[in-house]
């Protein structure tokens, strides 16, 4: 039970600058892409959100399962009570840089967590992305298990999806989002705490990104302004490689 308690004990608090899904996004807690997502907690007391590729990989960003921490995945029963499940191998991309995450630049945000035993239902796989490009104005959807008020660990626990569309100059090497009624100039939609490693989906289904970051409104401190999307898209190779290696073969 300590074990347990201390892997629970993350009162949903980040390990890295993205805060929770803020704004009234809806949830979709075992619905629609919410069948996708999974709850990641660490022994240090962090939570993340990553994306089911196999029965047996998640996908997520490698700030959220840095070295030198045990982390598992949290399954909740009919009646919400949560249940660890192992994560006994961690892939984290070699070229990822937490420095220079941690300053809102672009590098390679992206890990797999290989499980023990597969993901309990209704948690399905989601395909990966095959796009190349990414334009101005185009919507994703953001689904996540972060906070819908910041600094309140109660609020969290729940997928909720926001629906979101890239602004500024949007590349392969990161993709800023913000809501469409506010173009992140005042308190609208976004991720928030425990929302890093969130998918975002393109209208297809496919998993398009990875939520590296968050700020609140006009770049401030926060959440409700830009959501810092890592596109998949230079990863996708190496993500298919070491599924494989790992034993986890991918359509």
């Amino acid at each position: 039970m300590p074990r347990l308690l201390a892997f629970l004990a993350f009162t949903l608090c980040l390990c890295a600058p993205a805060d929770a899904m803020v704004g009234g996004a809806t949830d979709v807690t075992n619905s629609g892409l919410g069948r996708h997502v999974v709850l990641i907690v660490g022994s240090r007391g962090n939570s993340c959100t990553g994306v089911a590729l196999a029965a047996d990989l998640v996908l997520t960003v490698a700030h959220c399962v840095l070295p030198g921490a045990e982390y598992r995945i949290v399954e909740f029963d009919a009646a919400h009570r949560p249940q660890l499940k192992p994560v006994p191998s961690v892939a984290r991309h070699p070229s990822f840089k937490l420095e220079i995450m941690l300053a809102h630049r672009a590098t390679a945000d992206v890990a797999l967590l290989k499980l023990a035993d597969p993901l309990a239902a209704p948690t399905l796989r989601a395909p990966l992305t095959t796009r190349t490009t990414f334009a101005v104005g185009e919507h994703f959807t953001v689904a996540g298990y972060g906070l819908t008020v910041r600094g309140d660990g109660k609020t969290g626990g729940t997928v909720r999806a926001a629906d979101l569309i890239a602004t500024g100059h949007p590349g392969t090497l990161q993709v800023r989002l913000v809501d469409p009624a506010t173009g992140g100039t005042r308190p609208g939609l976004g991720a928030c705490t425990g929302d890093s490693g969130a998918p975002a989906f393109e209208d297809t289904g496919s998993v398009v990104g990875l939520v590296s970051w968050s700020t609140g409104p006009n770049g401030s401190d926060g959440c409700g302004g830009l959501t810092g999307l890592t596109p998949l898209v230079i990863y996708r190779d190496w993500i298919i490689s070491t599924a494989r290696r790992l034993g986890s073969a991918l359509p």
